[in-house]
């Protein structure tokens, strides 16, 4: 099924308008920035799991030893 009704032609005449409107350094920069982006939100999604891992591992090491 065709997204919206668009082949493989008017994809690339769109994106070649895009090209010439914004540029290809201005593109490369937005690239790089949504790369960053979703590399610090992983980051971030995997420290929060990581975290509740640790605090979970030193709940049942405390829970397993006796009381002084």
């Amino acid at each position: 099924m065709r997204f919206g009704g668009l082949g493989g032609w008017e994809w690339l005449i769109i994106l070649i308008i895009v090209i010439v409107l914004f540029g290809g350094s201005r593109l490369a920069g937005v690239g790089k920035a949504l790369g960053q982006s979703i590399r610090e939100f992983r980051e971030g999604v995997s420290g929060g799991k990581k975290k509740d891992e640790e605090t979970d591992a030193s709940t049942e090491e405390s829970a397993s030893q006796p009381p002084p």
